[in-house]
């Protein structure tokens, strides 16, 4: 690639450079108790389907649950690693929580590139979360930028 054609490029300077549609990467992540006393920290979410065991078991989901917001995490990680990869920020998500995670369940989290633009370092993604049984407990697209980190 020229220079000239490297300063037109969007993609040039990014540290992954153009994403590929198609592209896929994948992480699994087994959510923790740990995970989900931080997360309440973070976002002071102490809702007893998290902590209560009791209160739980008489939830429509019949036993303790992982914070909505860890499943998000790893696909964040994927994100800012993976692909697109370093200097990626969300711009939009829409998510669909479909299952719950289970405490101490191992997750997989998948990003795949459904389009990318020529003309700015932004891109559009598939995200999902798939639990241990092989059950889709996460998924949606984001619309994510990209930057140059110099």
């Amino acid at each position: 690639m020229t220079t000239e054609a490297k300063q037109n490029d969007p993609w040039a300077r990014t540290r992954n450079g153009k994403p590929v549609v198609g592209a896929i990467a994948r992480r699994k992540y087994t959510v923790t108790q740990a995970d989900t006393d931080a997360w309440a920290r973070i976002s002071q979410d102490f809702n007893p389907l998290h902590f209560d065991e009791a209160a739980a078991k008489e939830s429509i989901f019949g036993e303790r649950v992982g914070h909505g917001g860890v499943m998000q995490a790893v696909l964040h990680g994927l994100l800012a690693t993976e692909v697109p990869g370093p200097g990626t920020v969300f711009l939009n998500s829409e998510m669909r929580f479909q299952k719950p995670v289970r405490i101490d369940e191992t997750i997989e989290g998948e990003v795949e590139v459904l389009e990318v633009r020529d003309d700015k370092p932004i891109c559009k993604m598939a995200l999902k979360v798939t639990r241990s049984d092989g059950l889709v407990c996460l998924s949606g697209t984001g619309l994510l930028f990209t930057s140059h980190l110099g």
